[in-house]
């Protein structure tokens, strides 16, 4: 019988994934009011990296405090922040040898807003919100506090704190850089036409709306050691007319993969709350589908993959080069183990849990 694909070694940039199962970034709006990780994430982190996955990426981590989602949004713009992640890091390490990436962005617009299990609303001023920043003066949805455009000084001092982040990012370790570019934050805010209204060098033509994801990749890059990854994950397409869609996202991921981009990961919406879209399983693989056939860099698939034989269909059939779970993690933080068991491979455990391989599964644990 041959291996399944799913189990199969891969290499982004220079980094060897033992599987091809990736634990997307969940925000888990648990970081103290600075923005720094608590025992929460030590708990949350240190279990999922004992799932048997190929790789771990840390929840979307802010470049700066105005653009973090929540104030309970882990961020990495200082010092303290720095320290707690390490904190956190250290305990995963010990008893984890899979590798950890962690994802950069700012929520832009869509920042200042309380937790889900809050209702989710914007925060005004007098609740303790604070002022966003956008591509241009316009919110997310009618009856929203508009956002400040976002100047030419803003959009330097931007870069600047990614740089700030990717450095801090590769003192403490961390292995992989996702830029996140995707769910209506404030990079995909400067791609869409539907919330970039600028009329400089930054909006207007797509080559000027995708310039400042181009330019905060290439710094990050240059900053980053070559031989750790650094990928993008966007949303293929807002799912509204007249908005960011795939033939706009093709030209992006050619772009970035002229220029050595490590990997592309492929989401939709979270742009526009007008988004009309039928979710069901492999919704949103079409999209990784299309890159796959477009680019060199390796692409990974997201959306409802939520079964053994699903992930491995897509795959084994070229559609992606891996795929991210997020919320079937959560609720199955096995899965990779069950994965294994149900496609004959064998996945990595900790010793302290080698006693669990059911008697039928003599090779699960390798």
């Amino acid at each position: 019988m041959a291996s399944p694909k799913l189990f199969s070694p891969l290499t982004l940039g220079e980094l060897e994934l033992a599987n091809r199962i990736v634990i997307s970034p969940m925000c888990q709006y648990s970081a103290d009011d600075s923005g720094s990780m608590t025992n929460w994430h030590t708990i949350h982190l240190g279990h999922l990296a004992l799932s048997g996955a190929g790789l771990l990426i840390v929840e979307a981590s802010a470049v700066a405090p105005e653009g973090r989602i929540t104030s309970g949004d882990v961020g990495l713009y200082s010092d303290d922040n720095e320290q707690a992640m390490a904190r956190v890091l250290e305990s995963v390490r010990a008893h984890s040898p899979m590798p950890v990436g962690i994802q950069l962005g700012h929520a832009g617009r869509k920042a200042s807003c309380q937790a889900p299990w809050e209702g989710g609303a914007q925060l005004s001023l007098e609740e303790g919100g604070w002022q966003t920043v956008a591509p241009s003066a316009v919110a997310y949805q009618d009856g929203q506090r508009p956002p400040q455009a976002m100047s030419l000084d803003d959009i330097e001092q931007l870069k600047a704190n990614f740089v700030a982040s990717a450095k801090r990012a590769e003192r403490l370790g961390i292995e992989l850089i996702e830029l996140h570019a995707a769910h209506g934050y404030l990079l995909h805010e400067f791609l869409s036409p539907l919330s970039n209204q600028r009329d400089d060098e930054y909006g207007g033509s797509l080559e000027n709306r995708m310039r400042i994801v181009l330019e905060i990749f290439d710094a990050v890059r240059e900053v980053f050691p070559r031989h750790k990854p650094v990928g993008i994950r966007i949303s293929g397409s807002d799912w509204v007319e007249g908005g960011w869609d795939l033939e706009q996202s093709v030209e992006l991921a050619k772009a970035l993969d002229a220029r050595g981009c490590s990997f592309i990961d492929c989401s939709g919406g979270g742009l526009d709350p007008r988004q009309t879209l039928n979710v069901g399983p492999n919704y949103q693989v079409p999209f990784a589908r299309r890159m796959k056939q477009e680019v060199t860099m390796p692409v990974i698939a997201v959306g409802l993959i939520t079964e053994p034989e699903q992930a491995e269909g897509i795959v084994f059939g070229g559609e992606a080069d891996a795929v991210a779970l997020a919320r079937g993690m959560l609720y199955d933080p096995r899965w990779p183990w069950h994965a294994a068991a149900k496609l004959g491979a064998s996945v990595h455990a900790p010793k302290q849990y080698l006693r669990s391989q059911p008697h039928t599964l003599k090779q699960l644990f390798g």
